[in-house]
């Protein structure tokens, strides 16, 4: 099997988008630009997703994707979630648990979409963006098309609150450091985050990247829970449980050693690129084998489920935080 082709045309989309985000100051992740830039030449040009391209993006889209996922842990450490206090870690929770809860209640009886899309958007929604969306993705055993609408959601979505925040924050009655652990618990991409507190000034920036970087480690357990879902849901017979994600425990694992080790920082800095590397040709491959025509079958039912995800991120978000407020 050739991956050369496959794997050099999601390099090369990786480049282009590594270097873009680069230029925007992280602005928005370079993941989302090699998503766009896959849909965009994947359409125009089918062919590059079939044929000598396939096994190569195939690889991307599957087991380069599983490693991205567990080195992904190599962000976090178990002191950074401790230095937030327990009052993070109670928002983090209560909101990544709810918005779980409600993208698969309302997503299934009210909008009446499948567990794989339902489930997609509030993982995208509830832990890191478009990485969550691509961790869950084998797990969930999704479609192309339902991935990539998912992710769509959350550029949409993630953007207009990583706008919004800083215009609002002066009257919204919170400290510094509580404005941090509310931005970091609600907005959906890191790279989001980071621009909305770096807007909103250093304390903000620093606890809310903390915040946030807490809710990812929960990607792990997150993981195991919706193919547990999935698998209990109507269409899915018992014989298409979910497969047990290696990659999760890897993660942990990764977030472990990263706690417990005293790592070079130049090793970790490496590790940070590669994995950034990683998973971004795995979007750009993703981008590539998604015809939007299919994206039509998918309807706008998620988006709708990812809006009313928004608002409860953002207004419930606010609640709760003022409820903490005494921990925090």
């Amino acid at each position: 099997m050739n991956l050369i082709q496959g794997l050099s045309l999601a390099g090369l989309l990786a480049v282009v988008s590594v270097a873009l985000a680069q230029q925007l100051g992280g602005l928005l992740s370079p993941l989302i630009f090699a998503i766009l830039f896959g849909l965009v030449i994947g359409n125009l040009l089918p062919a590059l997703s079939q044929g000598k391209w396939q096994p190569g993006l195939e690889f991307c889209k599957k087991r380069l994707l599983r490693i991205g996922v567990a080195f992904y842990g190599i962000n976090i450490t178990l002191q950074q979630v401790a230095e937030v206090g327990a009052g993070a870690l109670v928002v983090d929770i209560l909101m990544l648990g709810s918005t779980l809860f409600i993208a698969w209640w309302l997503g299934r009886r009210w909008l009446g979409l499948d567990g794989p899309t339902a489930l997609l958007v509030g993982s995208g929604s509830a832990i890191c963006g478009a990485a969550a969306i691509l961790a869950a993705e084998p797990v969930l055993r999704a479609r192309p098309q339902q991935t990539a609408m998912a992710v769509g959601t959350v550029v949409l979505f993630g953007t207009l609150a990583m706008l919004l925040y800083p215009l609002f924050y002066p009257w919204l009655g919170l400290s510094p450091q509580a404005m941090g652990i509310y931005t970091g618990a609600t907005i959906h991409e890191v790279a989001q985050v980071v621009a909305a507190g770096s807007a909103m000034g250093d304390e903000v920036a620093r606890v809310a990247i903390i915040s946030k970087l807490t809710r990812v480690m929960m990607l792990a357990p997150v993981l195991l829970l919706l193919g547990y879902l999935l698998s209990r849901g109507s269409d899915n017979a018992p014989a298409a449980r979910a497969p047990l994600p290696w990659f999760a425990f890897g993660f942990v694992a990764v977030v472990v050693a990263n706690s417990l080790l005293s790592l070079p920082a130049a090793w970790v800095d490496a590790i940070r690129h590669l994995d950034t590397w990683a998973l971004t040709m795995a979007m750009a491959a993703l981008g590539l084998s998604t015809q939007l025509g299919a994206l039509q079958a998918v309807g706008i039912k998620p988006l709708l489920l990812a809006g009313i995800l928004f608002l409860h991120l953002t207004l419930g978000g606010l609640i709760v935080t003022h409820m903490a407020a005494g921990w925090l």
